[in-house]
């Protein structure tokens, strides 16, 4: 209930003249929702749109996603519609779902897109919407997974059928998979494999794009300083 600075995103609510009385029938629904207006000397309501939304140049408002759809990622809250907002708005992509899932080191974000060419190769595809984001959100925003699908899975009634969704792999993630060689690689590798909790382990495979960060990483850096005596 605190006016927020132009450009910070916040919960929209609605007031003044035209504001409904409330839900038919359902009281404790209109007492969540229709909440007295701080602002208000004469008992005015105000109702709790549970949309998030920011004020741009010239008193526009732009809406920002629901709130509902917020999911906590590494500490930090993350609205998925603007992630899709953002995938959205290139070229190369048609239609495009954003979900939190369960990862090695706790929830990580998976993007399900629809190519606008269908014969498009998928990593660099996935390679030039990273590149986008990364230009566009902080890095706790782009998703680990890209998966490409052909079309949506849907139920029996036409809707999407989130259940049916691939799961994604992190071996999807690879340009190509190289062997640790030396036994020192193959240490380091069993060490990784362990942490993030993949079968295989390659010599080009990405720390972060397996689905590490910074408090895996300390777990790493201290398995190999008890097995093989090495500060890093």
């Amino acid at each position: 209930f605190n006016p927020v600075a132009k450009g910070c995103t916040g919960e929209l609510h609605v007031g003044h003249a035209g504001l409904a009385r409330g839900y038919h029938n359902r009281a404790s629904l209109t007492a969540e929702r229709f909440v007295p207006d701080p602002f208000s000397s004469e008992g005015g309501r105000l109702y709790r749109t549970g949309d998030l939304a920011r004020y741009r140049e010239q008193g526009v408002i732009e809406y920002a996603g629901r709130i509902d759809h917020q999911v906590k990622i590494r500490g930090f809250r993350i609205e998925l519609g603007e992630i899709e907002a953002r995938l959205q708005e290139h070229a190369a992509v048609r239609e495009v779902l954003v979900l939190d899932i369960d990862g090695a080191g706790g929830k990580q974000l998976a993007a399900y897109l629809i190519a606008q060419d269908s014969s498009a190769d998928h990593a660099t595809l996935r390679d030039a919407l990273k590149q986008h984001l990364k230009a566009n959100l902080p890095d706790y925003m782009v998703p680990t997974h890209f998966l490409v699908l052909d079309q949506w899975p849907l139920t029996a009634n036409g809707k999407l059928d989130r259940k049916a969704l691939p799961k994604p792999d992190a071996s999807q993630l690879r340009q190509g998979y190289v062997a640790p060689r030396t036994a020192l690689e193959q240490q380091l590798a069993a060490i990784w494999s362990e942490v993030l909790k993949v079968e295989q382990v390659g010599l080009h495979d990405n720390f972060f794009e397996l689905g590490g960060h910074s408090l895996l990483a300390t777990q790493v850096t201290s398995r190999i300083r008890q097995r093989l005596n090495v500060e890093v």
